[in-house]
């Protein structure tokens, strides 16, 4: 294998190669060294490659159609680090989700594509859960052009619309995996902190942003400057991730830095200026503040699954994040999370069913681009070639 296909598409405030499965080595060990040498990982420039040199364009997906009854395709969501040679796929990317459904549309493997609206049934491997695409449709091929824009991405596009309320437990450990709303979470030599562990679209601990010295007002550049802050996040991280068994200690956890759990810092909804334009973002126009670590990163927006985890743990009460909203909001149809690069809307209704919770709709929409197709060419070392053979 000298050369394989690939579809670089925006997806949300995402982007990456998008690859038809058949495309790719059907052994895992050598499909990732062929994702890693398209990425030009394992490098923190990604110079030699497609990546970006940064987590939210080193990431990739995988598709092919489904011969599941529940779905029409098969989509398993890649994160390639490039400060080792690994392709993370502990967790979704909602964002890069929001690229499966126009990819299924315009590649042929939704055999049935129909005007306006054509809804994608789309099984995250990652996950074992199902997610709706619902997507613009012309013609046969998924629309690009449109009116709506999203925070983090400048310009409009077509809005798809995609649906997270099957996606709770992607873990196997349920809503709740510790089976609490709120607890005390003691890291070592960092103190102990109020969490809510929740599972919905993927895992994230919640804290309220105070608890770690953050008023909700900084400028995402210092966020970005604050070193200690991110140890912090990701020693929480960890911790929680060992707690729950995924990890066998915190060291091996912060050693490879995975992408899951996320750490999530929860504000009640305050002023503060947008990282991408300098505008301000109004305390009026949210209902909480939120801010995510990752992979051993901060989001300069919000990911779409974080979105999804966060509007659901706001309607559970007692949660950290159920405390940040003022309680006048907590009956609305959509919640509004303010983000270091503006707002993200989630349609939510939680109905709570004895002492569990049923998601109805967990929905966000996102745009999605398809910005060039064609022949990737692998490293030409004669080793690596007859290697990848």
């Amino acid at each position: 294998m000298k050369t394989v296909r690939g579809i670089f598409m925006r997806g949300g405030t995402s982007k990456g190669v998008y690859f038809h499965a058949k495309d790719l080595p059907s052994d895992p060990k050598l499909r990732d060294k062929v994702i890693l040498d398209v990425y030009g990982s394992p490098d923190i420039t990604e110079i030699d490659g497609l990546g970006g040199a940064d987590v939210l364009t080193s990431k990739t997906a995988i598709i092919e159609r489904s011969a599941r009854k529940d779905a029409d395709v098969d989509y398993t969501f890649g994160q390639v680090m490039f400060t080792e040679a690994l392709v993370d796929y502990r967790i979704n990317c909602g964002n890069i989700s929001a690229g499966v459904g126009p990819f299924a549309v315009d590649e042929g493997l939704v055999d049935d594509a129909v005007e306006p609206i054509t809804r994608v049934r789309i099984y995250n491997t990652n996950t074992q859960k199902i997610l709706i695409a619902e997507v613009p449709v012309k013609n046969g091929k998924a629309v690009v052009e449109g009116d709506y824009s999203i925070s983090g991405v400048p310009g409009t596009g077509a809005k798809i619309t995609l649906d997270f309320s099957q996606t709770v437990g992607s873990q196997g450990m349920g809503l709740l995996p510790t089976g609490k709303v709120s607890e005390k979470l003691t890291v070592k030599e960092v103190g102990t902190f109020d969490v809510s562990i929740v599972d919905a679209a993927n895992l994230a601990v919640f804290v309220p942003a105070e608890a770690v010295g953050l008023s909700g007002k900084e400028r995402f550049e210092e966020i970005l400057d604050h070193k200690k802050l991110g140890e912090i996040a990701d020693n929480i991280r960890g911790t929680v991730g060992v707690k729950l068994g995924l990890y066998p200690d915190l060291k091996s956890f912060l050693s490879i830095n995975p992408t899951m759990p996320f750490c999530i810092f929860v504000h009640p909804p305050v002023d503060y200026v947008n990282y991408e334009n300098g505008d301000p973002v109004l305390a009026s126009s949210q209902d909480l503040r939120g801010l995510i670590r990752f992979a051993g990163a901060f989001h300069h927006a919000y990911s779409g699954t974080g979105a999804v985890c966060t509007a659901v743990a706001a309607r559970i009460e007692g949660t950290t994040v159920h405390d940040a909203v003022p309680k006048e909001r907590m009956n609305e149809p959509i919640i509004s999370i303010g983000h270091p690069s503006g707002i993200i809307e989630v349609e939510i209704r939680v109905e709570k069913q004895g002492d569990d919770y049923k998601i109805l709709r967990a929905a966000y929409g996102r745009t999605s681009r398809r910005i060039m197709e064609g022949t990737i060419h692998l490293k030409p070392w004669a080793e690596r070639i007859a290697e990848l053979r």
